[in-house]
């Protein structure tokens, strides 16, 4: 009896195979790592090879646990923006470009300027930034001119792997957005941000529906899986889209908040809108769009002040800075580590802490980093609100971060509503599964399976009263920082150049 599905997660580290049944529930899980190289300082890189070595490897191990003849069919859920360009027999010829790679600011605003900035966001969805495609592969086309010119085809993480497992060159529209070359209300490839780049039409995949059976595996592909040759792999989603969709967020009005190395927020929206206060992708729902939020420092920044500290652990520093008072001594910190996207879409913004005496120790960073976290989320929420003139009615939370209980009392706080915690753990590989059931008709549609196989919120972490009122005066005064830095970061990155 084939009733399994298989959802894929191929994240920045590792790719996790993962089988659920039909009620959403997890039966086996397999994890396989991946390098990721960084040969400059602001470069970074991975060889596309080593995602099929990963995603084979988990799928053998799933099949083996659970065995091949249960598996009904699978999709893929991924990292986005990251892709490589690949030759007729579908070889990489450069490494891979991540969406963490800041390699393109040049094109971004060499772009920015023959196009419109304007013009990019309304078509594309996404206010010009470094992290989507378009702009590497421009960089590309200035650089390595030979090696664009040979490309049998620019593929994202979900293409490629789909190519190694059917032959066929395809990707899910709901993939392909994120490189920010479609058109993205009508979710076709846009002729003039195509040429931009530097591509031909003939070097682009075929655009399949999220949810779609994108072909069959072959047999050299299910020698290496384990799975049986034929198993329809179904067209995913990048993997921000596919978590909402592990987290049943598919409504207008409904929306999650991902608190991972980035911080994404996103909801719904039935119709299509642009704006500078989120980015607007494809909703792998079937229609509808995702509205998202971005700090691309979140969790990442704790693993930064257990290190630079030279702390024992996470939980050490979180249970000293649960003893600090809110303010953490009067600091505040703005987490642009890795600079800011939503609302301001400023490249040379950078973090900042401000307020430090002799009196402040490891605890009050580490409760003034969360604090900022938190800080930058509400004026994001607050930007996206008052863009679509509502309130956001139910947020749903999940990722690592869920587990600090300092941060999420904090979040609350400072967001001043309930947040609602999902019990899946690993929302964006049952993303994928929920299309690959949908794609093989054991329900009507994406939102219909999404609204069987997800479970309802564990808990809910609702805002402390007394934290509410302190934050919301210290609100106040962060909105002030990044107003207050903007020019001397964009002078000391003139230095730097």
């Amino acid at each position: 009896m084939k009733d399994l599905v298989i959802g894929v997660d191929a994240s920045t580290t590792a790719v996790k195979a993962i089988a659920f049944a039909r009620d959403g529930s997890e039966l086996f899980q397999a994890r396989r790592t991946y390098p990721l190289s960084r040969p400059q300082p602001g470069l970074f890189e991975q060889d596309a090879d080593d995602w099929w070595r990963a995603l084979a490897e988990a799928l053998r191990a799933v099949a083996g646990e659970v065995g091949g003849e249960r598996i009904a069919a699978m999709a893929i859920a991924h990292q986005r923006e990251t892709f490589t360009l690949v030759d007729a027999s579908g070889k990489p010829l450069i490494p891979a470009i991540l969406w963490l790679d800041e390699r393109a600011r040049p094109q971004v605003a060499r772009l920015s300027a023959e196009l419109g900035r304007d013009n990019i966001r309304d078509r594309s969805g996404k206010p010009p930034d470094p992290t989507p495609a378009i702009y590497s592969i421009a960089w590309l086309a200035e650089h390595r001119p030979d090696v664009l010119a040979e490309a049998a085809a620019v593929c994202d993480v979900g293409g490629f792997l789909i190519n190694r497992l059917t032959g066929h060159l395809v990707t899910s529209t709901a993939s392909a957005d994120p490189l920010g070359l479609l058109d993205c209300a009508i979710a076709d490839w846009h002729p003039a941000l195509v040429e931009a780049a530097g591509l031909r039409t003939h070097q682009l995949p075929q655009l399949m529906a999220p949810g779609a059976i994108c072909g069959g595996i072959s047999e050299t592909a299910a020698r290496l899986t384990g799975l049986p040759a034929g198993l329809p792999v179904v067209a995913g989603a990048g993997d921000g889209q596919a978590m909402g969709l592990g987290m049943g967020v598919f409504e207008e009005g409904s929306a999650y908040l991902s608190l991972g190395s980035g911080v994404v927020g996103g909801t719904y929206a039935a119709g299509y809108r642009s704006s500078d206060a989120f980015r607007t992708l494809i909703s792998p729902a079937g229609s509808g769009f995702m509205l998202e939020t971005v700090l691309r420092s979140g969790m990442q920044l704790v693993d930064w002040i257990v290190r630079v500290t030279g702390s024992a652990s996470a939980a050490e520093l979180e249970k000293a800075a649960a003893a600090i008072e809110p303010g953490s001594g009067g600091l505040l910190a703005m987490p642009y580590w890795s600079g800011v996207m939503s609302p301001y879409w400023d490249e040379a913004a950078r973090g900042a802490i401000v307020g430090l005496s002799l009196d402040h120790g490891r605890a009050h960073l580490f409760r003034a980093v969360l604090e900022g976290i938190a800080f930058e989320q509400a004026v994001a929420t607050d930007a996206m609100e008052a863009a679509l003139g509502r309130k956001l009615a139910a947020v749903t939370a999940a990722g690592g971060g869920t587990n600090s209980a300092l941060l999420m009392q904090i979040m609350a706080s400072v967001l001043e509503r309930s947040l609602a915690v999902s019990p899946v753990n690993e929302a964006a590989a049952l993303g994928a599964a929920v299309l690959a059931a949908a794609g093989i008709g054991w329900f009507p549609s994406a939102a219909a399976a999404s609204g069987a196989m997800t479970a309802p919120p564990s808990r809910a972490v609702e805002p402390v009263d007394a934290l509410v009122a302190d934050y919301g005066a210290r609100k106040g005064i962060y909105r002030d920082l990044y107003d207050a830095t903007r020019d001397v970061h964009s002078k000391l990155r003139a230095l730097s150049r």
